[in-house]
């Protein structure tokens, strides 16, 4: 079933294999989905935390194209994901 964050989960799986790290600011994650991102993922890093169960769809798009979080930066908006 297709979720909002399914853009970003396809957008990560078409990078090339090679490509081992990405970092984006919130901003160009709101391209990809064509969609804003909810307050809670400016607010509380929690949004952000790994999780692969649950009601989560955010965290299960990039964990299901093989990414997770390395760094975030809340104040900067900026998030850099590394292949799991």
């Amino acid at each position: 079933m297709a979720s909002k964050y399914t853009p970003l989960e396809n957008y990560l799986r078409d990078l090339s294999e090679s490509q081992r790290e990405v970092m984006f600011r919130f901003e160009q994650i709101e391209k990809i989905l064509n969609s804003k991102l909810p307050s809670s993922a400016y607010e509380d890093r929690r949004w952000w935390d790994h999780d692969t169960e649950g009601n989560h769809v955010n965290k299960r798009s990039w964990s299901n194209a093989g990414w997770k979080i390395e760094s975030l930066d809340i104040k900067k908006q900026r998030v850099k994901l590394i292949r799991a």
